[in-house]
């Protein structure tokens, strides 16, 4: 007996020597692997040499699958060889099913290879493997609320809103049945986005005040609890602007600001959360600091405030160059084209045609740079391009655009923005179009069945109807859209409309015989002064010229007439150095992705008789 246990006790001595060798073996393939990978710059060749070494020794299956995963890992994010990635997660995945309690292994091989499988447009292949993953991880709470995550935003990806907000829904149950309430209200304020992008406002309403609730109620993590705020309060902030209620946000918008400051002093907590469901984070606080200044822009250029989105517009962009230095998440790009899209209709407004065509190529590089930027901003682009071609002028081209634009778009109020912006390039246009026009003009009635809630592009569709009453030389009728254009723009201090609609008032009333109009011009043309708008200040100026002449006033109508060349010159200078850039024919691009080169032009090629 007592041989029998000298020579068990000889072996288990063997046995463990054998694994000790075998673990320092492993170590230092491991220990050499990521020294190369971690190096300056990264030897990632040298780094997977160092996992294949792993596979000859033969080792047991937990390290097989772990070695499986780093080389797949490894190859997915540093090289192009996704045909190996592919491989060696497939395996990861493959065997670490096969093996109890090896939940990491498992669910981030299923995780990054559903990733690689949607980079490979292969979508049909990543749905099956999440949902096992899914229907696998219950016991593993982080990775069951990750998985929903991710299968929600691959459905998010493909349009699938219904079976996104489906799965954020059982996301949300989930979270509460495992006690974290953080990860429930992201689930709730997930779905709430969604439902704000279907335009499901009967949902949403509840949605957010029981995110409301939640998150104020909620102790934890002051960031993790900052950032909730943060999300709760750009989807009320987003919702408004939706809804063209520019004075009604003010609130939130400031809540919003005072939420950015209060993160913007607080030290991240090293101490991780005791319930796993709760480790995540919806952006780093650099991401939520552009996000803020983001919706601050969209709420001045709506407001009229165009100075103030200049300025944050600069402290955004600075920021995201900055961020991209170091950090090349896709959402970054996104928040990129949006500010220069909002930059842009600005500068359009403002009379810097030349700089707003330059940053216009500038989004169509960025969209070049990704498929997916472009099928999600190509109708923007095309809008944007649209409006610059009315701003030089360029009718045809201006018509092409927004055509272009509506064929490509199915969101309703970008849909109602541009028809309304088409009918007035019908308007100017005489009687070319009348048969489009009337159809144009009957599916943007604002006084019965208006396609979208916005109150903005509502007030605007009054003014376009007030336009087109003008010059069909319906006074009367034309005064009555203007007035409800102005009682809309007034209740929500939309100022752009409001200076358009007193200019174009005051110019009825001229018109009608009546000369004492400077009551509905002067604030006109201070209001233009203070946004600015070149073209309101333009007209503006002209007929004050006009009717200070007409009632005797020689130095009132002098100082309005030189007024008036001033910002004639400035425009006409701004005219032909816009006409003169070779980006200058990006006004012919209507199919396909945009073009990556531009030739120059000899000069401009277009009227100027609408400026002076």
């Amino acid at each position: 007996m007592a041989a029998q246990a000298a020579a068990a006790a000889q072996a288990a001595a063997a046995q463990a020597a054998q694994a000790e060798a075998a673990e320092s073996w492993y170590l230092a393939l491991l220990g050499f692997a990521e020294h190369f990978r971690t190096s300056s710059p990264p030897k990632i060749r040298l780094c997977v040499h160092c996992l294949q070494a792993v596979f000859p020794f033969k080792p047991p299956q937990r390290i097989e699958a772990r070695t499986h995963l780093q080389l797949g890992s490894v190859l997915y994010h540093h090289t192009k060889n996704s045909e190996q990635a592919r491989s060696h997660l497939e395996k990861a995945w493959l065997i670490s099913q096969q093996i109890q309690q090896f939940e990491d292994v498992k669910f981030e091989a299923a995780s990054l290879l559903s990733e690689l499988y949607c980079q490979e447009n292969s979508v049909d292949a990543a749905k099956p493997l999440l949902r096992k993953a899914i229907q696998i991880s219950q016991q593993t709470p982080y990775w069951h609320c990750r998985l929903l995550f991710q299968l929600a935003q691959l459905h998010t990806l493909e349009k699938d809103l219904v079976s996104a907000c489906d799965l954020l829904g059982v996301g949300a149950e989930y979270a509460r049945v495992v006690g974290s309430e953080y990860t429930r209200a992201l689930f709730l304020l997930s779905k709430g986005m969604l439902l704000l992008m279907e335009r499901k406002l009967q949902e949403v309403h509840p949605l957010l005040t029981l995110c409301g609730q939640i998150v104020e109620n909620w102790q934890g993590n002051p960031i993790q609890k900052e950032s909730l705020r943060v999300f709760f309060l750009v989807l009320q902030v987003t919702h408004y602007l939706d809804a063209g209620q520019v004075k009604s946000v003010k609130p939130c918008l400031k809540q919003l600001q005072q939420c950015i400051q209060t993160i913007s002093t607080l030290h991240d907590d090293e101490i991780l959360p005791s319930n796993p469901a709760d480790l995540f984070h919806w952006l780093p606080k650099e991401h939520m600091c552009v996000l803020v200044y983001l919706v601050t822009v969209m709420h001045s250029m709506q407001a009229g405030y165009l100075e103030k989105a200049q300025k944050y517009t600069d402290k955004a962009l600075m920021q995201l160059e900055k961020l991209k230095m170091l950090d090349c998440s896709p959402i970054l790009s996104s928040f990129q084209v949006i500010l220069l899209e909002h930059i842009i209709m600005c500068r359009l407004v403002t009379g810097h045609k030349a700089t707003a065509l330059q940053e216009i190529s500038q989004v169509c590089q960025l969209c070049q740079q990704s498929p997916r930027l472009f099928s999600n901003h190509a109708a923007q682009l095309h809008t944007l391009l649209g409006l610059y071609c009315v701003s030089v002028n360029c009718m045809d081209n201006a018509e092409a655009q927004f055509t272009t634009a509506l064929r490509l778009t199915n969101h309703q109020e970008l849909w109602a923005f541009i028809v309304t912006n088409l009918a007035s390039v019908y308007i100017r246009e005489g009687n070319r179009h009348q048969e489009v026009l009337y159809s144009l003009l009957e599916r943007i009635n604002p006084d019965h069945s208006f396609p979208v809630s916005s109150h903005c592009l509502r007030a605007a569709a009054f003014y376009v109807r007030g336009l087109f009453s003008f010059f069909q030389g319906r006074y009367n009728e034309a005064k009555r859209f203007l007035r409800e254009t102005l009682k809309m723009s007034n209740a929500e201090d939309l100022n752009r409309l409001t200076a358009c609609s007193l200019v174009l008032l005051g110019h009825i009333f001229y018109v009608l015989g009546n000369h004492r109009s400077n009551n509905m011009v002067v604030p006109a043309m201070q209001l233009a002064s203070k946004i600015p708008d070149m073209s309101v200040q333009l007209w503006s100026s002209a007929l004050l010229r006009d009717l200070n002449k007409a009632c005797g006033n020689a130095m009132d109508a002098h100082e309005a007439a030189q007024m008036h060349q001033n910002f004639s010159q400035q425009l006409l200078q701004d005219h032909i150095e816009a006409c003169s850039l070779p980006e200058h024919n990006l006004i012919t691009w209507t199919d396909g992705p945009p073009p990556v080169q531009f030739q120059a032009q000899n000069g401009p090629n277009t009227s100027l008789a609408s400026l002076l």
